[in-house]
């Protein structure tokens, strides 16, 4: 006797898909190469052959789309190739095992600490409900717990940590560890730290905003044009006011970039200026200087540029507008 499969039962059938796909995976990958996942999982109960390109046709995806989504999943170890295609690989065990593996490296004195502390059991709890819905993957917590031990944050620290993230739709596992490495270069331990740097940070972006202005910038300034403001406000401690003396004097230039604004500005501070003051009147004894300078040729008739006694940096002032 011969047995049927009913055609009419793909109506009534579904395809598993894990909760731990919704909060590990789903987040990170870009839309297509979800897509091309979901896909795959739904041929795969079927046992069905089906090449790339008509894999790109059926999506109405580009093939390097399809062969990037793959590669990704691949990478991921969430697919496995095979001499004769690929197999799916269960998740719950992938995470399962991560979940596992970091655990091991931690001794049993850390893991009873971390049990033990009350303060930093509430701020993962909190951030369990805040920006996770209270249904964060078991795998968050270890990250958690090893990067208070990276990077010694307090529990107020590592709450504002997710929140900046969160914020900025990028609650994943790289972009954290990154503004938690910018926090650390920065000695952010305590909320207080973390206060002191957001208004450093408030300061740079509104003088940055400001030059934008006053250099007539329709866009905003590159990481590197950021990074010698940066300098000039952080290092040299420089409020805008000076900053904005360098940007006049330049008006003469036909392109005023920011490696000659740096040269200026580092003359300067080297110079040991503290004040707009200090180096107005710098300014005016240069130009008095030129001015001397000037009339002795005219009266002698005798250019001795050779002997002149100008500083190294003279060709930095030769062509400023004083």
């Amino acid at each position: 006797m011969k047995l049927e499969k009913n055609d009419i039962s793909l109506l009534f059938s579904y395809t598993d898909i894990p909760d731990i796909f919704f909060t590990e995976y789903l987040s990170q990958a870009n839309g297509d190469f979800v897509k091309v996942y979901l896909y795959i999982l739904f041929l795969s109960k079927y046992g069905k052959d089906i090449k790339v390109n008509d894999l790109a046709k059926k999506l109405n995806l580009q093939l390097k789309v399809i062969q990037d989504a793959i590669k990704y999943w691949e990478d991921l170890g969430v697919i496995t190739k095979k001499n004769t295609g690929y197999i799916l690989n269960n998740i719950q065990e992938i995470e399962l095992h991560k979940l596992y593996k970091p655990k091991v490296a931690l001794s049993a004195d850390a893991l009873n600490k971390t049990a033990q502390n009350q303060y930093r059991a509430k701020a993962i709890e909190n951030i369990n409900n805040e920006f996770f819905q209270g249904i964060m993957s078991p795998s968050w917590y270890s990250d958690i717990d090893l990067w208070f031990k990276k990077y010694a944050f307090d529990e107020e620290v590592m709450i504002a940590l997710f929140r900046y993230c969160f914020n900025r739709s990028a609650l994943h596992r790289n972009y954290i560890q990154a503004v938690a490495d910018a926090w650390f270069k920065n000695n952010i331990k305590t909320f207080n730290d973390l206060d002191v740097y957001y208004e450093k940070q408030e300061k740079l972006h509104k003088i940055c905003k400001s030059i934008c202005k006053k250099l007539g910038f329709t866009r905003q300034l590159s990481e590197y044009e950021e990074a010698y403001v940066s300098k000039w406000t952080v290092d040299f401690g420089f409020s805008l006011d000076i900053i904005e003396i360098a940007l006049k004097k330049t008006t003469s230039k036909a392109n005023p970039n920011f490696d000659y604004l740096d040269k200026l500005l580092t003359d300067w501070h080297d110079r040991g200026f503290k004040s707009a003051n200090d180096i107005q009147s710098f300014l005016s004894e240069l130009k008095q200087k030129n001015k001397d300078v000037k009339v002795l040729e005219k009266k002698t008739g005798y250019n001795n540029y050779d002997q002149r006694k100008y500083d190294n940096l003279n060709n930095l002032y030769a062509n400023l507008n004083l």
